[in-house]
């Protein structure tokens, strides 16, 4: 048994099992037409979001990306305010004005993501510095893909963290893919990790199929970032098992062998993770965990079902500047 706590593991599972379901009904509501726009899954990446979210303290802070519904999940958000946010419904963590690549909950400390590849790195590295600038001992943790690793954004924000030695964990979620372009054909490099020598800042490689192995390594970045020492790069190898986004676009592609997704699937990271629990729990007891994951998912559902659509007035609200005089603005 691993040096984390049965009790934490457990967590770890049902975390890993909301993600998947959450997932799953997404795909279902795309696929009849519920969702407008586009949406990404991050089935087969959860053990790799589970493990480096609860690696945080409830009050440090974490930043997504556009392939992020579970990241909110990992660092312990409800699952009810996630599902109103995807339907656009009033009840939604951002009242349903964020949608699938803009959810946020600062209860968790979760800041947001963003559609723009990259652009959560700089905001990271803001949050960071704010968290050194008040004294307090925060730290913000960063998830970025490969693709990303490849924009301004990230070589300025590494070379600001380390500069400033700000309290920012940079995680690579290194799933293979920019959309449908090798890793290998985008980049010199074959891990992204060893970027960060450029900037004197320590990096690490994790099986990102393995949540514990994945928690250790943050566990470390974090302490170290705490402590004053500045940023890691944590790269954690993994996969996801959807196109880069659903809908019929990628339907007749052939970007990635058949052998290859058959070969990461049978490296699910539940699949891995539930073997490793099975050492000292019953396939019943696991079984049950998984069984309220999916029932907390269904109800989480019929909540956003349910609730309302945002009245058409609140479009004018959140915003730098009321434009309309109705609401006490100027024209």
């Amino acid at each position: 048994m691993n040096s984390v706590s049965e009790s934490l593991q457990l967590e770890m599972y049902r975390r890993m099992g909301l993600i998947r379901h959450f997932d799953q009904a997404v795909q279902k509501l795309f696929n009849s037409g519920r969702i407008p726009g586009s949406t990404h899954l991050s089935i087969g990446q959860e053990g790799e979001v589970v493990g480096a979210c609860m690696a945080l303290r409830e009050d440090d802070y974490m930043v997504g990306n556009h392939r992020s519904h579970g990241h909110p999940i990992g660092k312990g958000a409800g699952v009810n305010a996630l599902m109103a946010e995807i339907l656009g419904k009033a009840t939604g963590v951002n009242q349903g004005k964020g949608g699938s690549m803009h959810l946020a909950d600062f209860s968790v400390g979760s800041l947001g993501e963003s559609s723009i590849v990259g652009s959560g790195l700089p905001v990271a590295v803001g949050a960071a510095l704010g968290s050194k600038m008040q004294g307090n001992d925060r730290v913000t943790l960063c998830f970025f893909g490969d693709g990303a690793s490849n924009q301004g954004y990230f070589h300025e924000s590494m070379n600001m963290a380390a500069l400033w030695k700000l309290p920012v964990v940079f995680l690579c979620e290194n799933n293979g893919y920019g959309v449908t372009t090798p890793n290998r054909r985008a980049a010199a490099l074959e891990d992204i990790s060893a970027r960060a020598a450029g900037y004197g800042t320590p990096s690490t490689i994790v099986d990102g199929q393995q949540c514990l192995a994945v928690y250790d390594a943050v566990t470390e970045a974090v302490e170290r970032a705490r402590g004053g020492d500045g940023p890691t790069l944590v790269e954690a190898k993994t996969y996801r098992y959807h196109h880069h986004s659903e809908g019929p676009l990628y339907d007749n592609m052939t970007y990635r062998p058949d052998e290859e997704l058959a070969a990461w699937k049978l490296r699910d990271p539940l699949l891995l993770f539930r073997q490793q629990l099975a050492g000292y729990l019953g396939a019943a007891e696991l079984d049950k965990i998984e069984e309220q994951a999916q029932a907390e998912i269904a109800g989480a559902l019929e909540f956003a079902e349910l609730s309302p659509f945002p009245e058409p007035e609140e479009g004018y609200t959140h915003l730098y500047r009321t434009p309309i005089a109705v609401y006490g603005g100027e024209l």
